[in-house]
Protein backbone atom coordinates (compact mmCIF):
# COMPACT_ATOMS: atom_id res chain seq x y z
CA UNK A 1 0.00 0.00 0.00
CA UNK A 2 1.35 3.35 -1.22
CA UNK A 3 2.29 5.95 1.83
CA UNK A 4 1.25 8.63 -0.32
CA UNK A 5 -1.42 9.39 -2.85
CA UNK A 6 -2.57 12.50 -4.92
CA UNK A 7 -5.40 14.65 -3.52
CA UNK A 8 -7.75 14.43 -6.44
CA UNK A 9 -7.41 10.29 -6.32
CA UNK A 10 -7.94 10.62 -2.66
CA UNK A 11 -10.79 13.11 -2.73
CA UNK A 12 -12.51 10.55 -5.44
CA UNK A 13 -12.04 7.46 -3.69
CA UNK A 14 -13.34 8.94 -0.12
CA UNK A 15 -16.79 9.61 -2.72
CA UNK A 16 -16.71 13.20 -2.14
CA UNK A 17 -16.42 13.90 -6.06
CA UNK A 18 -18.77 11.87 -8.24
CA UNK A 19 -15.81 12.15 -10.62
CA UNK A 20 -11.85 12.40 -10.29
CA UNK A 21 -12.51 15.67 -13.05
CA UNK A 22 -14.48 17.27 -10.23
CA UNK A 23 -12.34 16.67 -7.84
CA UNK A 24 -9.24 18.07 -9.58
CA UNK A 25 -11.44 21.28 -10.50
CA UNK A 26 -12.02 21.64 -6.52
CA UNK A 27 -8.23 21.03 -6.24
CA UNK A 28 -7.04 23.85 -9.17
CA UNK A 29 -9.64 26.25 -7.41
CA UNK A 30 -7.64 26.42 -4.81
CA UNK A 31 -10.77 25.49 -2.78
CA UNK A 32 -9.02 22.43 -0.54
CA UNK A 33 -6.43 23.06 2.31
CA UNK A 34 -4.37 20.29 3.33
CA UNK A 35 -3.69 21.23 6.98
CA UNK A 36 -4.44 24.73 6.58
CA UNK A 37 -2.76 25.29 3.54
CA UNK A 38 -3.96 25.87 0.06
CA UNK A 39 -3.37 22.74 -2.13
CA UNK A 40 -2.98 24.74 -5.37
CA UNK A 41 -3.19 21.18 -7.94
CA UNK A 42 -4.48 17.98 -7.82
CA UNK A 43 -1.22 15.99 -7.62
CA UNK A 44 -0.61 17.03 -4.90
CA UNK A 45 -0.34 14.51 -2.60
CA UNK A 46 -1.72 13.35 0.93
CA UNK A 47 -0.95 10.92 3.80
CA UNK A 48 -2.53 9.74 6.23
CA UNK A 49 -3.48 12.12 9.30
CA UNK A 50 -3.31 14.72 7.11
CA UNK A 51 -6.37 17.14 7.74
CA UNK A 52 -8.46 18.48 4.54
CA UNK A 53 -10.26 21.51 4.83
CA UNK A 54 -12.76 21.91 1.65
CA UNK A 55 -16.53 23.45 0.65
CA UNK A 56 -19.17 20.57 -0.04
CA UNK A 57 -22.82 22.07 -0.71
CA UNK A 58 -23.74 24.48 2.42
CA UNK A 59 -21.23 23.80 4.40
CA UNK A 60 -17.38 22.75 4.99
CA UNK A 61 -15.90 19.59 5.40
CA UNK A 62 -13.35 19.07 7.56
CA UNK A 63 -12.07 15.36 7.54
CA UNK A 64 -8.96 13.72 8.81
CA UNK A 65 -7.16 10.65 6.81
CA UNK A 66 -7.24 7.86 8.31
CA UNK A 67 -6.13 5.39 5.11
CA UNK A 68 -5.17 5.82 1.64
CA UNK A 69 -7.68 3.86 -0.61
CA UNK A 70 -6.81 1.72 -3.71
CA UNK A 71 -10.21 1.67 -5.34
CA UNK A 72 -13.35 3.53 -5.30
CA UNK A 73 -15.02 1.28 -3.46
CA UNK A 74 -18.63 1.22 -1.93
CA UNK A 75 -19.78 3.67 0.71
CA UNK A 76 -18.66 2.21 3.90
CA UNK A 77 -15.87 0.68 2.14
CA UNK A 78 -14.75 5.19 1.64
CA UNK A 79 -16.36 6.22 4.85
CA UNK A 80 -13.91 4.31 6.73
CA UNK A 81 -11.25 6.68 4.82
CA UNK A 82 -11.81 9.73 6.73
CA UNK A 83 -12.91 10.80 10.35
CA UNK A 84 -15.32 13.78 9.96
CA UNK A 85 -13.68 15.99 12.19
CA UNK A 86 -16.89 19.03 12.01
CA UNK A 87 -19.91 16.58 11.44
CA UNK A 88 -22.29 18.54 9.08
CA UNK A 89 -25.30 17.81 10.93
CA UNK A 90 -25.41 20.69 13.59
CA UNK A 91 -24.20 23.12 11.04
CA UNK A 92 -26.92 21.83 8.63
CA UNK A 93 -29.92 21.53 11.59
CA UNK A 94 -28.85 25.62 12.41
CA UNK A 95 -29.25 26.07 8.41
CA UNK A 96 -32.63 24.77 8.21
CA UNK A 97 -33.82 26.63 11.52
CA UNK A 98 -32.58 29.71 10.48
CA UNK A 99 -34.02 29.53 6.69
CA UNK A 100 -37.60 28.67 8.60
CA UNK A 101 -37.39 31.35 10.61
CA UNK A 102 -36.59 33.30 7.53
CA UNK A 103 -39.48 31.86 5.79
CA UNK A 104 -42.07 32.58 8.39
CA UNK A 105 -40.66 36.05 8.96
CA UNK A 106 -41.18 36.46 4.64
CA UNK A 107 -44.82 34.76 5.17
CA UNK A 108 -46.25 37.64 5.54
CA UNK A 109 -47.25 37.19 8.96
CA UNK A 110 -48.33 40.77 10.46
CA UNK A 111 -51.12 41.94 13.20
CA UNK A 112 -54.18 42.80 12.27
CA UNK A 113 -55.38 45.54 11.10
CA UNK A 114 -51.91 46.94 10.24
CA UNK A 115 -50.96 47.82 6.66
CA UNK A 116 -52.74 46.54 3.35
CA UNK A 117 -55.48 43.92 3.67
CA UNK A 118 -55.31 41.32 1.81
CA UNK A 119 -56.98 39.09 -0.69
CA UNK A 120 -59.27 37.40 2.13
CA UNK A 121 -59.53 40.62 4.49
CA UNK A 122 -60.74 42.35 1.47
CA UNK A 123 -63.66 40.26 0.49
CA UNK A 124 -64.83 39.98 3.89
CA UNK A 125 -65.52 43.88 3.41
CA UNK A 126 -66.65 43.24 0.22
CA UNK A 127 -69.52 40.68 1.87
CA UNK A 128 -70.07 43.06 4.79
CA UNK A 129 -70.81 45.86 2.22
CA UNK A 130 -73.05 43.73 -0.19
CA UNK A 131 -70.95 44.02 -3.00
Amino acid sequence: MAEIQRLDKWLWFSRFFKSRTLAGKACSGRKVRINGQIASKASVTVKVDDVLTFPRGHHIRVVRILDLGQRRGPAPEAQALYEDLAPPEEAEAARRKAAADAAEQAAGLRDAGAGRPTKRERRAVDRLQDR
